[in-house]
Formats: C-alpha cells, sequence, structure tokens
C-alpha cells in the first residue's frame, strides 16, 4: 500500500503540480525539546530572552492552543511525520518502538513531489547503529530498532538518538560542582579545559554507521542549525525546494551554558543562568536562520513551523504557564506547547488564534496547502488547518484530539476534556474554556456529557489498538 501510495503522488506531480513547482514552498518543522509553553516571550515570559522567537512568532500566527501528541518525545515526532496518534505506531514513550518502513512519512510524500529532505539534531525513532554503543539504546548486534532518517524519506540527516548536552555535546566533565547545582542529569558550566571532560557517549550520525568524528565543540543549536542551513543553501542551489525537520535538543536536560550566556542571567542561581540560558542560545539560532532565508531570497515563501515536543521538565526553572502539571502529564501543562507557523506570502502576521491544533496537524495541513491528495490507506487523526492558517476561519474542529500515555488517555474536543489516569475506570471533565487550568472537575455535573465522550474515546482507542497490531499495513 505505501508502495503505491507514493506512486500515486509522483503521478501527480508529473501530471498536476509541474506549473506550480517554481512556486512550491519550503517547508521548515522546528522542535524544541521540553520547552514549556510559558517559557518564550511571545507567550508573556518576562525572565527569559527569546527576541528572535518573539520576532518570528509576531510575522505569522500563534497558536495559544496547540498541543504535542504525547507529554514525552519520541512519540510526538512520530505524529509530526505521520498525521498519526503515536500509538498506531507502536511509539508508546521514549526510548521504545521506532518508525516503521511501513508508514508513510511527510518526507517521503514531499520528496515524492521534487523537495530535497534533511533532518537535523534529535531522531529518538529509532538506534543509528548496530556496531558500537551509542546513546540510550544504540548497541553492537541490536538491530530490532535500527532506523535511520534516510529509511524514511530523507536525502541528509545530521542527527544523535537521543539527547545530547547543550554545549560541546559530545562531553561531559570529570566532576561536578554538586553544591552549586551542576550534576550529569541536570547540566554544568561549559567545559573550558578538555582534560577535565571525557566522552558523553552519544553521537552524531550522517550515514548508514556513519559517525561525525569531529570534537563538535560549542553551543549545540548552533552546530545543527548551521549543517541545517548549508543544506538549504545547497538546495537553493540544485533548484529545488527544501524540507528540513530541525529537532533542536535544547532545553532537555543536561542544560549546559557558556559565559556569555550565563552572564545574561547573573542575578538568579547557576541552575537559572543554565537553564535560561540555553533557551537564549537556541533562539539565536532562530535569528540566524531568518537572517540566511532572507540572503537565499526564499523567506516570504518559505513556512517556519514551530513548537515544543511536549511541557517543561519537573524539577527545572521551565514554566507550563497558568496550565496544570508538567512532562509526562496528560493535563494541560504536559501536551499544551508554545508554537507559530510563518509563511509571510501566504499567512497574515500579527494573528493569535484558540483554535485547538495538534502535532498529528502538520502532515494533512501541508499536503493541503500543496494540493496534493490526502493519505487515505489508513487512519490519519490529524486535520487540515488550511482554513484556520488562509481565512482566520474558527469553526469547531472536527475531529477532537485523542491522547494515550501509560495508563492515562485523554479526549479534548474545542471546549471539554475528559481525562483518566486509570485506563478508563474513572474520568475527571474540565471546561477549557472557562477553566483552562483544569481546577474544577465537573464530571459529576454532566454525566451525559462524560458517556458520549467516553463512548467516542473507547471507539478511537480501539482503531488505535488496532492500527498497533499491524492492521494498517
Amino acid at each position: 500500500m505505501k508502495v503505491l501510495f507514493l506512486v500515486t503522488f509522483l503521478l501527480l506531480t508529473l501530471a498536476c503540480q509541474v506549473k506550480e513547482q517554481p512556486d512550491r514552498p519550503n517547508i521548515i518543522l522546528i522542535m524544541s525539546d521540553d520547552l514549556g509553553w510559558g517559557d518564550t516571550g511571545f507567550n508573556g515570559n518576562q525572565t527569559i530572552r527569546t527576541p528572535n522567537l518573539d520576532m518570528l512568532a509576531s510575522k505569522g500566527m500563534i497558536f495559544d492552543r496547540f498541543y504535542s501528541a504525547s507529554p514525552v518525545c519520541s512519540p510526538t515526532r512520530a505524529s509530526c511525520l505521520t498525521g498519526r496518534n503515536p500509538y498506531r505506531i507502536d511509539i508508546p514513550t521514549a526510548n521504545a518502538g521506532h518508525m516503521k518502513e511501513e508508514e508513510i512519512t511527510l518526507a517521503e510524500i514531499l520528496k515524492a513531489q521534487g523537495y530535497r529532505t534533511g533532518h537535523f539534531g534529535k531522531w529518538h525513532l529509532g538506534t543509528l547503529t548496530t556496531r558500537i554503543k551509542d546513546a540510550n539504546r544504540g548497541r553492537p548486534g541490536k538491530t530490532e530498532h535500527f532506523s535511520i532518517p534516510t529509511r524514511h524519506g530523507f536525502d541528509v540527516f545530521f542527527s544523535t538518538e537521543s539527547k545530547v548536552p547543550t554545549y560541546d555535546p559530545m562531553l561531559k566533565p570529570l566532576s561536578f560542582d554538586a553544591g552549586a547545582g551542576e550534576s550529569l542529569r541536570y547540566g554544568w558550566r561549559a567545559i573550558t579545559n578538555t582534560d577535565s571532560a571525557e566522552f558523553y557517549a552519544t553521537r552524531y550520525w550522517v550515514g548508514a554507521e556513519q559517525s561525525v568524528d569531529d570534537s563538535l565543540r560549542g553551543n549545540d543549536a548552533s552546530l545543527i542549525m548551521t549543517r541545517a542551513m548549508d543544506f538549504m543553501t545547497k538546495s537553493r542551489e540544485s533548484g529545488n525546494p527544501f524540507f528540513t525537520v530541525i529537532w533542536l535538543h535544547a532545553p532537555h536536560l543536561p542544560v549546559v551554558a557558556d559565559a556569555a550566556h550565563r552572564n545574561l542571567y547573573n542575578s538568579h542561581g547557576l541552575q537559572e543562568q543554565l537553564y535560561y540560558g540555553t533557551i537564549t542560545a537556541m533562539d539565536e539560532e532562530m535569528g540566524a536562520l531568518w537572517n540566511k532565508l532572507q540572503d537565499l531570497g526564499v523567506s516570504r515563501n518559505t513556512m517556519i513551523w514551530f513548537c515544543s515536543d511536549n511541557g517543561p521538565e519537573r524539577d527545572t526553572p521551565g514554566s507550563a504557564g497558568p496550565f496544570r502539571e508538567r512532562k509526562r502529564s496528560l493535563y494541560e501543562g504536559g501536551v499544551r506547547v508554545p508554537a507559530f507557523l510563518v509563511w509571510e506570502q501566504k499567512v497574515r502576521p500579527g494573528q493569535r488564534t484558540a483554535f485547538p491544533a495538534v502535532t498529528n496537524d502538520y502532515l494533512p495541513t501541508i499536503i493541503d496547502l500543496l494540493h496534493l491528495e490526502p493519505v487515505k490507506d489508513r487512519p490519519i487523526d490529524g486535520i487540515s488547518l488550511k482554513n484556520v492558517l488562509l481565512k482566520g476561519m474558527e469553526k469547531e474542529r472536527n475531529k477532537p484530539i485523542g491522547f494515550l500515555f501509560g495508563n492515562k488517555i485523554s479526549w479534548v474536543t474545542d471546549r471539554y476534556k475528559l481525562i483518566s489516569a486509570d485506563s478508563g475506570k474513572t474520568f475527571e471533565l474540565y471546561d477549557l474554556l472557562a477553566d483552562p487550568s483544569e481546577t474544577q472537575d465537573i464530571a459529576a455535573n454532566a454525566p451525559g456529557l462524560v458517556e458520549a465522550m467516553k463512548k467516542a474515546l473507547f471507539s478511537w482507542r480501539e482503531s488505535v489498538e488496532k492500527s498497533r497490531k499491524g492492521g494498517d499495513y
């Protein structure tokens, strides 16, 4: 089915899209890691300096109610590329499962349309080696979850399996200033003397069993963005539009910041300096990206999608804003994330929308914006946001958003959230329009609504389980 679907896309390219090809937009999907809804200036943070994110957000549409498909990273990443709830792909949590070759990815669809495709940063959708010990799961002889980006439609990649330090990503100190708050888990001051450092044990990979051997010193976000921008430059020179996925590690722990970025926050303690400095260092790369797009003459006809993969990590200065809970929770603070879209040629600047959107929506939206045929041979959980983006239409979302994480399940409509922490034995109900902080459980006052939402949720969960068992292939 997958081959037939991609052949159909190629035929559509030859038959229908030739006239439009010179004006096809470039597409960039950017994702930060563990950035909370309240960690950016465009969402009201007055401490962390994010001038470039704020500038870009002002050029397009800010989503006040944008969800990650999961409260942890790997599943959300799967949803971005497939338009499907990650449980369908059997990626229920971080460091579990892998992107299956039977899945149809956005990179494959766009590659069939003549796009050059590149992935840069954190992959976390499978292991990247079977020959050496690497990161969380890569081990000699371990092939079960080996799944590199080039197997899923990407021409080029510069990727890690999982997390790395946000500065000098290949290194960790031999010792930590625990009294000041440094630790292997949380982070440390940037290393100034490599004699006091050792290998962190996670590599960047650029091909099948091909790792990057240089020292990769400096700001990790800059290392990623530099390679992504080089890819865009070469794509521009080739005459092809580009699809670029940039999944930054910041501010996932361990947060590491150099003196210049720590000193921006020297009125705060060291842990805040490291965390805030890491975000500002990442923000600077967003400015560098925009400058590069302008230099290439493609800024007006490039979509820049930005979001976080989940809410902020616990026990960090990260902020979920007014929302309840954090990473690993299906309450709003775990899955409502900062997000915006910039596309100067089509999307009017200075907009904010309260329309509920989710990372599942990337694939169907981009396909619709490019006037391509939707994926029809398997369940797609996302919807097209085309009318929201281009016409400002904010009618009710015609498909609720389902969430699954461990024994936690949730069903979100335009107004209400039904949520359970025991696999559906008991439920809470919240009116997200009147009570976005989820302080008043109204389930007892609306038994009919609870039952109707339960029925829809359970039916959807059955569909997801069928997919997980391979029913879509």
